[in-house]
């Protein structure tokens, strides 16, 4: 929907709000906010309400703290979770003080992006997300612990799935603020749960995806879970993806099918895949953003670890679903749910784009099962794999020219240095399991 300030106002009014979320989301994908009583509303409304960014992860250094919140209307929501004081939600942009936008604010970056696709004649990117999340049970004081709340799998249903009730009312919030649910169902580990929303533009995709998260976490915690999208909670069990599906539209025309391709696909399309396989390892530390994402990405738990596509299996990192004519669309497959999906949306479109511009050649399609193929015969087939660790995603981001460009110099630097930082924790800790494999050993 579309609001006026006016709108806003009223129905504020009207709800009883009596506290408004500015909320945006800092460099590692976190999100934060400022909240105002609803008599700051219409200071807030014309883009007059200050912050200081020297607290905020990737913004700016404590001598040139001012910042200022620009409120997107249409991202007005009423939280239905609280009933008496009520709290109202608007996403917003960062902008400096001089009224020029924030480099580092993500929100930005994919704008930014979405900037240079429009003036390649593109008028949006159409994105629709799957994260996939794990709930866990609480202990008497509420903190998380990694017991399991259910034993079920791949689409069962209760009693195997005991996260249904607590799904359903996840869906039952979601559609009271909005959104359009297709499905929700269990996932192949125990405890572990994906619902699937409609795709929308790029911008709302990831408005959406941050308010996924939000609400899945908040209805969990009322039913005594904890709600967690890290990539791979579990040793020994599938960890979370969170596949991304875009498609490039110009006005109402899916610029990616092509009925006259025997596979439905345009030039565009087969440019655009080109284009993310070959910035696909540059991409992981945006995509695959944490220590954890890289256990995920390992053979044997349906996660791609080689950089491949294919219209019939789910081994490769793209795959193409069946559905054509409007509906035609590249899955890519390696994102996880701990990445920002604000600059992991903007990396895989810059990536596209170099590939449309450039007129990429996309490889051939690998139909078979990459997980059971030999070394040998991966290196045959041309087939790379997704980096192994953060460390090793970190060398191929800094390399690259076309990613680097779509983060920015600001965005880059600061990103870069917290990953090495996280790294270096990461490489310095001593683990449980060196205790358990050396202590008695040595």
């Amino acid at each position: 929907m579309s609001f006026t300030k006016e709108d806003i106002i009223r129905i504020a009014k009207e709800e009883n709000v009596r506290f408004i979320r500015l909320q945006f989301t800092d460099l590692l994908g976190t999100i934060k906010n400022v909240e105002i009583p609803v008599s700051q509303l219409q200071k807030a409304l014309d883009n007059k309400m200050m912050f200081d960014g020297s607290s905020i992860e990737g913004y700016v250094r404590i001598e040139e703290s001012d910042m200022y919140l620009y409120p997107d209307l249409d991202t007005w929501v009423v939280f239905p979770w609280v009933a008496e004081n009520r709290v109202a939600r608007l996403i917003c942009d960062v902008y400096m003080p001089d009224g020029t936008p924030f480099a580092g604010d993500p929100r930005g970056i994919l704008k930014r992006v979405l900037k240079e696709a429009e003036e390649m004649g593109y008028t949006s990117m159409n994105v629709g997300p799957e994260p996939e999340f794990f709930l866990f049970r609480t202990d008497a004081n509420g903190n998380p612990t990694t017991e399991l709340n259910d034993q079920g799998g791949y689409f069962d249903l209760a009693p195997m799935d005991l996260g249904e009730n607590c799904r359903r009312e996840i869906v039952l919030t979601l559609e009271e603020m909005g959104f359009e649910v297709e499905a929700s169902h269990h996932e192949v580990a125990p405890g572990q749960h994906e619902i699937d929303f409609k795709y929308e533009e790029a911008i709302k995709a990831a408005d959406e995806i941050q308010t996924f998260k939000l609400v899945v976490k908040t209805i969990a915690r009322q039913h005594g879970l904890h709600a967690t999208f890290m990539p791979k909670p579990l040793f020994g069990m599938n960890g979370s993806g969170m596949h991304c599906h875009q498609s490039l539209f110009k006005g109402n025309v899916n610029t990616f099918y092509d009925e006259s391709d025997e596979l439905g696909l345009s030039k565009e399309a087969r440019h655009y895949m080109a284009g993310i396989l070959k910035h696909a390892r540059a991409m992981a530390a945006i995509t695959n953003p944490t220590v954890n994402s890289y256990k995920r990405l390992v053979p044997g738990y349906e996660a791609p670890c080689y950089v491949a596509w294919s219209a019939s299996n789910r081994s490769p990192m793209i795959r193409i679903p069946a559905s054509r004519g409007l509906s035609t669309r590249v899955e890519v497959r390696n994102p996880d749910p701990a990445a920002n999906p604000y600059l992991a949306l903007a990396v895989m479109l810059k990536a596209g784009l170099d590939g449309i511009k450039r007129e990429l050649t996309l490889p051939a399609p690998i139909d078979r099962n990459i997980y059971i193929m030999s070394e040998e015969e991966r290196i045959e087939e041309g087939i790379p794999s997704l980096p192994a660790d953060l460390k090793e995603a970190l060398h191929e981001l800094i390399r690259s020219e076309v990613i680097t460009d779509a983060l920015g110099e600001h965005a880059l630097a600061h990103f870069y240095e917290l990953k090495e930082i996280e790294w270096d924790m990461y490489r310095t800790q001593v683990h449980q399991w060196e205790r358990d494999q050396y202590l008695t050993l040595y």
